[in-house]
């Protein structure tokens, strides 16, 4: 996906970066699943959490000190780099067993926003920074906006297999606050949002091609939305709905556009 940015934006993203966004998704990822406390209603992936902590603790201080040496590589960019440690951080500080991040847990559609920020930040916002290009075009900002709606739309899915370990946990999301109906008029206004976005790239000279490569992740999330409601299984979770965050990266990549 940063890859993606970098490609579309016309902008040389140095090697280090996408070192730092490895380790970094390597610590942020098992330092989540480390503190997801068990219940009644986990599903296998998080059993499977639950019996092999210590892994999760080994990938987690293995992303630690990756993430520290190119942190350093990167450090004349070392603000906006914190700034998605931050945010990161937010995401999963409602699990810390601590009685001050109790507060978190309380603030509505917290989770779900942070995460989505965090995706649309790392992966376009930030590499451009990176890649010494400050200048905020028209092409730049409908990309993030629609990249921004695609990972919400995904991430409003987990939230919705989720509503009921999320309820035990007493963490709040917008899918714990409304009825099934609202929610999938959010879920609605979202892809159409991602659409809008999407087509305003026409205007930046993008090619109708390319566009319909970025919409395709969004087409077929509406096609099996339905049926995602319906599952809790994680191989369609983990590989289908977050394969589709990256499907338009693959299929740029592969593809002689």
């Amino acid at each position: 996906m940063t890859w993606q940015s970098g490609y579309l934006l016309h902008v040389t993203i140095p090697g280090d970066y996408y070192w730092f966004v490895f380790f970094a998704t390597i610590c942020s990822y098992n330092f989540h699943w480390y503190l997801t406390p068990l219940s009644k209603n986990s599903a296998e992936r998080t059993q499977w959490s639950i019996q092999h902590k210590s892994a999760h603790l080994l990938f987690y201080f293995a992303g630690v000190i990756g993430s520290v040496i190119f942190f350093y590589k990167l450090r004349q960019h070392w603000f906006a780099l914190f700034f998605a440690t931050v945010l990161t951080f937010l995401y999963s500080a409602p699990k810390i067993p601590i009685p001050f991040f109790r507060y978190f847990k309380q603030v509505a559609i917290g989770k779900t926003i942070f995460l989505t920020t965090v995706w649309t930040y790392v992966t376009t916002i930030l590499p451009v920074f990176v890649a010494g290009e400050l200048h905020f075009n028209h092409e730049m900002k409908w990309f993030s906006a629609s990249r921004f709606f695609l990972v919400y739309a995904i991430c409003l899915l987990f939230d919705y297999r989720d509503r009921d370990e999320d309820k035990e946990e007493g963490i709040r999301t917008f899918v714990n606050y409304f009825d099934e109906t609202i929610v999938t008029r959010l879920f609605i206004f979202t892809i159409v949002a991602f659409a809008v976005f999407t087509m305003a790239l026409l205007f930046s000279n993008v090619p109708i091609f390319t566009v319909f490569i970025i919409l395709l992740p969004g087409i077929i999330l509406c096609y099996i939305f339905s049926e995602v409601k319906k599952s809790v299984s994680d191989y369609l979770y983990y590989f289908i709905l977050d394969g589709l965050m990256m499907l338009s990266a693959l299929l740029m990549a592969l593809l002689p556009i």
